[in-house]
């Protein structure tokens, strides 16, 4: 896997790109994320589970911010190029609001024209390397950038939450907010391509995750998050990993 980071023209809307590719094939577990991700399969194939069910990625997709996991099997010789965008990110460059991706990932020409996005693929098929096809997407990305002015409350709302690690009720976010509940939470969904409590949810649960060691107690760790029973903290777990967290912890997601 390679990691590029974004021209400053698009870092207020991208964390970074990402190469990723496997001669020997791959199943990897995918973590529901906060970030809206664009894949472009730039050869090889890729599917991903549903319900026990192979289905292939088409050749650019967008994938909205999942409630579960996801197995991604990566065939043998596929790579593939992510484009994983900031919370919030995503917004500036679509006409359509974010929450009608929904938790599913759809073809890229669901929401720019199909000529636009075979345009796109033709160029990627011929660059000679990496660094080629990041300028090529960013100048992509640029074409349509639909605005620049950042959602001010939306994105505060997205720091509390990252700072109380997603440990906050929806109603203390509103005190420092001059929004009431319905109109906070459209808008909130609308930008990011889901509701601030599920949001909360994945910061809190990730969290978890990243900052796990087997030196602690797994059930201090789930009080130190926020839960208030282990009972909880394990539902909410397997929801979110597919997984108990003895058997999670044994092999985690390689990215």
């Amino acid at each position: 896997m390679d990691l590029f980071l974004p021209s400053p023209v698009l870092q207020p809307y991208i964390k970074h790109f990402l190469f990723i590719e496997y001669e020997q094939g791959m199943i990897n577990r995918i973590l529901p994320d906060t970030s809206i991700v664009i894949a472009f399969r730039l050869r090889g194939h890729v599917s991903y589970s549903d319900n026990g069910i192979m289905h292939e990625f088409p050749s650019s997709v967008i994938s909205g911010i999942r409630e579960a996991s996801r197995l991604v099997d990566y065939a043998q010789h596929s790579a593939n190029l992510l484009v994983i965008f900031k919370e919030g990110g995503a917004a500036a460059f679509f006409k359509q609001p974010m929450h009608e991706i929904g938790s599913i990932s759809v073809s890229l020409d669901n929401l720019i024209h199909r000529s636009k996005v075979n345009a796109l693929e033709e160029t990627l098929a011929a660059a000679e390397n990496n660094q080629q096809r990041i300028e090529l997407v960013e100048r992509f990305l640029l074409s349509e950038l639909k605005k620049t002015a950042p959602d001010v409350l939306v994105s505060e709302a997205i720091h509390q939450i990252k700072l109380s690690k997603g440990n906050i009720k929806i109603k203390e976010l509103l005190l420092a907010l001059p929004i009431s509940r319905d109109p906070f939470e459209k808008r909130f969904r609308k930008i990011t391509g889901t509701s601030p409590k599920h949001f909360a949810a994945i910061i809190r649960l990730k969290n978890l995750i990243e900052n796990y060691s087997s030196n602690v107690n797994l059930t201090d760790a789930a009080y130190s998050a926020g839960y208030y029973d282990q009972a909880h903290f394990i539902k909410d777990f397997r929801s979110f990993t597919g997984q108990t967290p003895h058997d999670f912890f044994k092999t985690p997601p390689l990215w």
